[in-house]
């Protein structure tokens, strides 16, 4: 492992809800209402054809020069995209690359597993 568990949670706990610049800092009266999840991910692998993409199973990072974006497994489950919906919007969305670059031969495609944990609702 690349850090202990524990607190590589602890740190990512703090940096999702205060230090991610996509979104407000999460404020002290909105702790009540915040849901955790954790996934755990194994080291990604490259792939050399996009069939090798399980949806639901795989989660995928596609990089291509200093571009990357990265989709989690569940993902592909909690949107119903096909996997190449899936690819578009990771591409395009996610790594601020065209739709298609994902077809390129020059675009690096990994893919990687999660353990999902979650609060008991």
């Amino acid at each position: 492992p690349l850090e202990e568990l524990y607190k590589a949670v602890s740190k990512m706990a703090i940096q999702s809800s205060t230090g991610d610049p996509r979104f407000p800092p999460v404020r002290p009266e909105e702790l009540a209402e915040v849901e955790i999840e954790i996934s755990v991910l194994t080291v990604p692998e490259r792939i050399n054809s996009v069939d090798e993409i399980k949806m639901g199973k795989h989660g995928v990072i596609v990089k291509k020069g200093y571009q990357q974006g990265v989709f989690l497994p569940q993902v592909a489950t909690e949107t119903g995209w096909s996997k190449e919906e899936f690819l578009n919007r990771l591409c395009y969305d996610k790594a601020h690359l065209p739709k298609d670059a994902w077809k390129d031969k020059d675009t690096e495609i990994y893919t990687f597993s999660a353990q999902v944990f979650e609060e008991e609702k």
